[in-house]
């Protein structure tokens, strides 16, 4: 009898096994193979802002099929690791990286070297510069959050001469740039006007912007304005106002809508913020992602994801919702 000629029923039935275990294997392979790769490189991941964009891009990925990979700088400003960031997520295979960029020109030659491989980039949050060094933009119409702030301010003097300072990002940063030129604007007043007392860079931290406020506090004690490039800042501009007894006579202004800001404008420590909406930037981001890998479809250009004054002391003529709604849609720690 030929032994090879017949199978006995217990081998019959492992190599079946074996079979459809392959078949699943090579399924689940096949479908890894498919899923599109997309990147998220924040500036940190430690801001509020940052984890909130964080899961908007974690949900938006687990909705539409995709891998996300994550990646941020160590601190804001750190071009190192997001050009490490963008090197290690090419070679993982990412077909669409999301990046909100801390050296807006320092990025632009690796993202140039990703685009001419293929990859899909959107910078969200922040333009890079030049802005069309991205394939398109995700963000706050930095500009016009600045606007809003600065009508606001003017109604809400009512007249009265003003001292403003002005609580600053950092030298040559888009995003600060905008705000900052935003607000002047929508106050009516243009760069170097008179009225314009101090200024002073924060790069948006707390501790700075309470050393610049008593740094302007002393070179002019009758500010009675102040504009700042997000609430972390007003946070520290409005300790020192209070140290200094001026917290009830000086209004501050901001930009933000995370929810200790809105909390602040709830207290009435901050008169009033432009709220912005990171999880939609990310949310967004990855859908165009995911759309790219499975399309070759790419998106192109700015798409402005929302700005909303947030204040509960509204001014005759100026659109704004109150810290209630503020507080339905702030990100950070509810």
């Amino acid at each position: 009898m030929n032994l090879n000629s017949r199978r006995h029923p217990v081998t019959s039935k492992i190599v079946s096994m074996c079979v459809a275990a392959s078949a699943v294997w090579c399924a689940s392979a096949s479908q890894a193979a498919d899923q599109p790769v997309v990147g998220l490189i924040t500036k940190t991941d430690t801001n509020p802002f940052f984890v909130k964009m964080k899961q908007g891009a974690e949900a938006a990925a687990s909705k539409d099929g995709a891998k996300l990979i994550t990646a941020a700088g160590k601190f804001d400003g750190d071009n190192a690791s997001q050009v490490t960031a963008i090197e290690n997520m090419m070679t993982a295979g990412a077909k669409a990286i999301l990046i909100t960029p801390s050296d807006t020109k320092a990025i632009v030659p690796s993202i140039k070297k990703a685009r001419a491989a293929g990859v899909m980039v959107v910078a969200l949050d922040t333009p890079t510069d030049p802005q069309d060094a991205t394939d398109a933009l995700f963000a706050t119409d930095n500009f016009k959050a600045g606007v809003l702030i600065g009508k606001y301010a003017k109604a809400a003097l009512n007249g009265k001469p003003a001292k403003i300072a002005t609580l600053d990002l950092a030298p040559g940063v888009s995003v600060g740039v905008l705000r900052h030129n935003g607000f002047l604007e929508g106050f009516g007043v243009k760069e170097g006007d008179p009225s314009v007392v101090c200024s002073q860079d924060t790069r948006g931290d707390q501790a700075k912007g309470q050393t610049a406020m008593e740094n302007c506090l002393q070179k002019s004690p009758d500010i009675n304005v102040v504009y700042t490039i997000n609430e972390p800042a007003a946070a520290g501009a409005y300790r020192a106002l209070k140290a200094a007894g001026k917290d009830k006579s000086v209004m501050i202004v901001s930009i933000d809508g995370g929810c200790e800001g809105v909390r602040n404008v709830k207290a009435s420590a901050i008169a009033a913020t432009s709220q912005q909406y990171p999880l939609k930037m990310a949310s967004l981001g990855v859908s165009a992602g995911v759309d790219y890998a499975k399309t070759g479809k790419k998106v192109s250009g700015y798409q402005d994801t929302g700005v909303t004054l947030i204040t509960d002391k509204p001014m005759s003529g100026i659109d704004s919702k109150d810290t209630k709604f503020g507080l339905d849609n702030c990100w950070g720690n509810k």
